[in-house]
């Protein structure tokens, strides 16, 4: 099947490396335009340039993004307008890993990862919806985690920020269907996924990759670690009006972990 979000305008965040490019690139092979955004900006344009040449000038654009940043948020959004003429897909992708048991998570650490992958979501709800009410239908999708919804011992900070993605998530759709707009809100829930994150993973457990990897992927019951287009399959689902009555839910992508 082609064409599956043909006509979408989306914008992807996060989208410089990892699962934000690989959403990007399949948003705009079935069809959609699309504005990577990152803070990392030189990134966002070598993704959207990879996109160009395989899907047509025209098809992807970028912006540098601090995803924590009301200014830059507000800014983001006037060049999608420019470039994209609208917005009917918000991919809140970008997230960070928080560092730290109860005991030695820094209280910057925890501002920080709430920064990123709370902070991020809100604004970029509250910003992008005007745009959004004029390009309806619209899709919402935020990248929570299966940390959101099973808890670690290890890490209480980014449970906690992606648990708020959670709730924020079904908030945002309860406020768009008593607006009465046909902007749907959900969440994404990956386990883990081979990504660079994983790479930060590895560096920090002084083990070799595919000694971390085989130790993630057996607390999995699929027993490996996802791909990227595994995750990117899901954003196409929900950007597409596949998903037309789905709202206020939560998608979970963990290999039958969150099952045990």
């Amino acid at each position: 099947m082609s064409g599956r979000v043909a006509g979408k305008l989306a914008l992807v965040t996060g989208a410089a490396q990892g699962l934000g490019a690989a959403q990007a690139a399949m948003l705009a092979r079935e069809g959609a335009k699309v504005m990577l955004a990152d803070i990392n900006g030189d990134g966002a344009a070598a993704q959207a340039d990879a996109i160009n040449a395989a899907c047509g000038a025209g098809t992807a654009f970028s912006v540098q993004l601090d995803v924590t940043s009301e200014a830059a948020w507000i800014a983001a959004i006037a060049a999608v307008e420019r470039d994209l003429g609208g917005l009917s897909v918000l991919v809140n992708n970008a997230g960070i890993g928080v560092r730290g048991n109860i005991e030695n998570c820094t209280l910057e650490e925890w501002h920080r990862g709430f920064a990123v992958n709370v902070d991020s979501v809100f604004l970029g709800c509250q910003k992008a919806l005007p745009l959004m009410k004029d390009n309806q239908p619209g899709s919402i999708i935020n990248i929570s985690s299966i940390a959101g919804l099973i808890a670690s011992d290890t890490m209480p900070g980014y449970n906690a920020s992606k648990a708020a993605v959670w709730m924020l998530s079904k908030s945002v759709a309860l406020y768009c269907a008593k607006m009465g707009w046909n902007i749907r809100s959900n969440s994404v829930h990956p386990t883990f996924v081979d990504t660079p994150i994983l790479d930060g993973i590895t560096k920090s457990s002084g083990h070799p990759k595919d000694v971390v990897m085989g130790k993630l992927a057996r607390q999995i019951p699929l027993k490996r670690v996802g791909q990227p287009d595994e995750i990117a399959n899901g954003v196409l689902y929900l950007a597409s009006d596949e998903s037309s009555f789905m709202t206020g839910a939560e998608l979970k992508l963990d290999g039958g972990i969150s099952a045990m």
